[in-house]
């Protein structure tokens, strides 16, 4: 008997040391110099309110897909394509499986419902507006720095 409590207890601690270790591992790391996120009604109103000749950069991700978190962790915090975007842009994220609501065009509806709006068919799905909205630039798929750079740089040719 006094065996079988030893075995379970050190099962027990064992199940525990490795699920402590694996939530450790799992849980979010802060992104140096990773943009200031804004959410979608704020940056509209940002700039209509604000004569400014800034436009909207719309990442939309899905928390599962592995570009996303590619671009987040590596092409959005390079010096380069944030010198851009604080420059140029306001920048926003849009979960594209989510039922939280964002207001667009005066119509409400949920992030997934506005990704396809956008003409969503894969993640990451990266987007450009203007100030009233329109869209610019839409974009499927993983970009590096260097596409991302060429993509927003075009977008601000069109204005």
């Amino acid at each position: 008997m006094r065996r079988k409590i030893i075995i379970g207890s050190l099962i027990t601690a064992f199940i525990i040391a490795f699920l402590y270790i694996s939530l450790n591992q799992i849980t979010p790391q802060e992104i140096e110099n990773a943009p200031d996120w804004v959410p979608l009604e704020s940056a509209i109103s940002q700039l209509q309110t604000v004569e400014s000749d800034r436009l909207i950069l719309i990442d939309i991700y899905e928390v599962g897909c592995r570009f996303c978190r590619q671009m987040e962790r590596e092409v959005y915090p390079s010096e380069s394509i944030r010198t851009l975007i604080d420059r140029s842009f306001i920048p926003v994220k849009i979960n594209g499986n989510s039922d939280n609501t964002v207001v667009y065009q005066g119509e409400t509806m949920t992030e997934q419902q506005f990704a396809n709006k956008m003409g969503l068919t894969a993640f990451p799905f990266t987007v450009v507006l203007d100030a009233d909205g329109n869209v610019l630039r839409t974009r499927r798929g993983y970009m590096g720095v260097a596409e991302l750079s060429r993509f927003l740089n075009d977008a601000l040719r069109e204005v």
